[in-house]
């Protein structure tokens, strides 16, 4: 059974014969994407962990894209019906527009056991473990007979959009050059399956010899990384041009670390 945002309110808290658990099939997944509370934040799904594997992307409460304006939110691209259904409920119904994208995307939405979606963003919890990381929806299954705990508490990030699924990488950037100076760091990486779009590994004083990481969910996945592209920009116009270079780029990817 996979459950696609279990219902809230007159179900949270209940006895298991009331809602879904994981005793109501020999395994059960659960993707849960508006378990804010319901008052005052009118989340309409399920907080608690129910299932053998339980998926909470973006944190589980607030999907990114869903805070667009009304218009725009109404007039949407696949029609005023679909839309205005995303108006009322738009956290609530991303679970099942993920659960359909992840049968597309059979190597998509890597879920990273962690106890909490703010260790999971500052990278306590990359990457996946030894055996792996198993991937929410249609092909959570695949990962039956390695739960080993409880409850597992899973979580990703995923775009505002279809496509959804990204992929996490840290980079690790050691600069080299003569003097500290100001501005940001970039990094797009290129790989045999694809390449990603600059992502800001740092932003501020820069120190040539100081070594700089970032976690990016990249929107695509590069598959084997041939080449990393490194750019630096210092925000104002500097009169004694400095140079700065990267000594070293070292890419993680979370899937086979």
């Amino acid at each position: 059974v996979s459950g696609l945002d279990p219902a809230q309110p007159y179900f949270q808290g209940t006895p298991i014969e009331v809602r879904l658990d994981k005793s109501d099939a020999e395994f059960v997944d659960i993707i849960h994407t508006d378990s804010a509370p319901t008052i005052p934040n009118l989340g309409f799904g399920m907080r608690p962990a129910i299932g053998h594997l339980d998926f909470y992307p973006n944190g589980g409460e607030e999907m990114p894209g869903c805070d667009k304006n009304p218009v725009s939110q109404i007039v949407d691209l696949d029609g005023i019906w679909e839309g205005t259904r995303d108006f009322i409920a738009c956290n609530h119904l991303r679970s099942y527009k993920y659960y359909s994208d992840s049968i597309i995307y059979p190597d998509g939405f890597l879920g990273y056991p962690c106890p909490s979606y703010n260790l999971f963003e500052d990278g306590t919890c990359f990457p996946c473990p030894e055996e792996g990381c198993p991937t929410m929806g249609h092909y959570a299954d695949r990962f039956k007979d390695k739960v080993k705990t409880e409850f597992t508490k899973l979580y990703l990030n995923t775009r505002e959009a279809k496509d959804f699924p990204l992929w996490r990488y840290k980079v690790s950037v050691t600069l080299s050059g003569k003097s500290k100076v100001k501005g940001y760091v970039n990094v797009a990486l290129y790989g045999t399956d694809g390449n990603t779009k600059q992502h800001q590994i740092t932003k501020g004083t820069l120190n040539p010899d100081n070594t700089y990481t970032a976690y990016i969910d990249a929107e695509v996945n590069v598959g084997e990384v041939t080449k990393v592209k490194f750019l630096w920009n210092n925000n104002w116009i500097n009169p004694t041009l400095p140079k700065l270079g990267a000594a070293t780029i070292t890419v993680e990817v979370g899937q086979n670390r």
